[in-house]
């Protein structure tokens, strides 16, 4: 009789809570397979993605802080590695200022 693989497949870039590393690659999550494939599942609504995210974000802080209350880490660098990359790679995501003509609209 032979043995069943416990890893019969390759496996997804998830994470690992509550250590907030891969379970596929072991970088720190999300991972660039996990931020690509992000990117494709919330593709045309970079709200949603970004409402996931910040909500993943507080979880790994909660969780990390647990852990180690010593080395949860800078609070800017949880913010970019969670918020920051989508800001710089979903070209639907604009920041205006408010009362700014917007991109289509003639200045009066």
């Amino acid at each position: 009789m032979q043995a069943q693989r416990l890893d019969s497949g390759p496996r997804e870039h998830t994470p690992l809570r509550p250590i907030w590393l891969c379970r596929a690659c072991g970088q720190p999550w999300p991972c660039g397979r996990a931020k690509l494939a992000l990117v494709t599942e919330y593709d045309g609504n970079p709200v949603s993605l970004f409402l996931y995210l910040a909500s993943l974000l507080h979880d790994a802080i909660d969780d990390l802080h647990k852990l180690n209350p010593t080395t949860t880490g800078c609070a800017s660098d949880m913010f970019d590695r969670f918020l920051g990359w989508p800001a710089r790679h979903t070209r639907s995501y604009r920041m205006t200022e408010i009362g700014s003509p917007q991109p289509d609209e003639p200045e009066a």
